[in-house]
């Protein structure tokens, strides 16, 4: 007698299967376009650690946000990333920013964005861009959720 053999092929359970293998060319392409933000974000980031007009925190984070809609593997490299890394999982964690760290990027940015302003004072309508920007920024990080100091209780 021979033995049975199913006519249909039975997945093994040592491979998990591919969640990407059922996703539509719609999915698939709006993926690919949150990575691709995302990798710009990342870039605009770096940039920003350079130069001090751009900021780099709203834009790591940004490209973070990007990456878990888009691919989970650059996700998980942007929260293993020794320099952007620990930044980005405070953020998913405590959805806050640290008092100190506030400071320092409005006080930052305001040194820069007023040099700025007043070195292009010839143009009036660029420094008028540009501390309108730095206004828009500051209200936005102002109004962030602040987190006490990781030493006091609160």
């Amino acid at each position: 007698m021979r033995p049975f053999i199913h006519p249909l092929p039975v997945p093994s359970p040592a491979i998990p299967p591919d969640p990407d293998a059922t996703l539509s060319r719609r999915q698939q392409a709006l993926r690919a376009l949150w990575v691709v933000l995302g990798g710009i974000s990342l870039l605009l980031g770096v940039i920003g650690v350079f130069l001090p007009v751009l900021p780099t925190t709203p834009f790591v984070l940004l490209a973070a946000a990007c990456f878990a809609r888009g691919s989970r593997r650059f996700h998980e490299w942007l929260l293993e990333h020794p320099r952007f890394g620990p930044l980005v999982s405070d953020w998913q964690r405590h959805r806050s920013i640290p008092f100190k760290a506030k400071c320092l990027a409005l006080s930052m940015m305001w040194v820069s964005m007023g040099t700025t302003a007043w070195m292009l004072r010839a143009r009036p309508l660029a420094s008028a861009a540009l501390l309108a920007c730095a206004v828009g920024v500051s209200a936005w990080m102002v109004r962030l959720p602040t987190r006490p100091a990781e030493g006091r209780k609160s």
